[in-house]
C-alpha cells in the first residue's frame, strides 16, 4: 500500500498544531493580549482591567479578573515603576486603566512606563501580577525581596500585606520563580 500521501497530510498537521501553541498565552503574562475585561457581571467594562478583592490568609486582597493577587513594588514612587526588563517578565505589570470591582475602595490610576505603556495604579501604587502564581487565590510573591526590593499584595486598604506563615522564599538569592 502506497502511503506517500500521508506526508503532506501529518506536516499540514504539524504546522497547525505548532501554529495554534504559539498563540497561546497564560493570565497575567507579559506581552500577550489581555483578556476582555469584564464587569461582576459579566459584562464587558468600559476602560481596561477590571480589578476585584478577595481574601488570603484572612486580609482582603486585589485580584484581576481572573482571580489573580495583585503586588505593589517597594522602590515604586506614585509616578515611576522601577520594575522593567527581566522583572517585568516575572512581575507582569497590570495594563491600564482599571475599573474597580466588588470590595475596591482605593484611589484608581494610571502612570506611564519608560516603554510608553500604560501601568495601572491602586493608592499610588503601580499594579503587578506574578509568574509564580499559577492559580487563582494564591500569593507566592508577598514578602519577596527580590529584584531590588520588596513585593507586597495589594489590600484593598493599601496597607501592606502581613506577611505569610510559612515563607515561601529562600532568603539566600533565591528568586522563587
Amino acid at each position: 500500500m502506497d502511503k506517500r500521501w500521508l506526508a503532506p497530510v501529518v506536516l499540514a498537521a504539524a504546522t497547525l498544531l505548532i501554529a495554534a501553541c504559539g498563540s497561546s498565552s497564560s493570565p497575567g503574562s507579559a506581552g500577550a493580549a489581555a483578556p476582555a475585561a469584564t464587569t461582576g457581571s459579566g459584562a464587558p467594562a468600559a476602560g481596561g482591567t477590571v480589578l476585584d478583592s478577595t481574601k488570603i490568609g484572612g486580609v482582603a486582597v486585589l485580584t484581576n479578573a481572573q482571580g489573580f493577587t495583585l503586588y505593589w513594588f517597594a522602590p515604586d514612587t506614585p509616578t515611576t515603576s522601577k520594575c522593567s526588563g527581566s522583572c517585568a517578565t516575572f512581575w507582569p505589570p497590570v495594563t491600564g486603566p482599571a475599573t474597580a470591582g466588588t470590595g475596591v475602595t482605593g484611589k484608581l490610576g494610571t502612570i506611564t512606563r519608560a516603554d510608553g505603556s500604560t501601568q495601572a495604579t491602586y493608592d499610588g501604587h503601580p499594579l503587578y501580577t506574578y509568574k509564580g502564581d499559577t492559580a487563582p487565590g494564591q500569593d507566592k510573591g508577598n514578602n519577596l525581596n527580590i529584584e531590588g526590593g520588596l513585593w507586597h499584595d495589594v489590600t484593598a486598604s493599601g496597607a501592606a500585606a502581613p506577611a505569610p506563615a510559612t515563607s515561601t522564599s529562600s532568603g539566600g538569592g533565591g528568586y522563587g520563580y
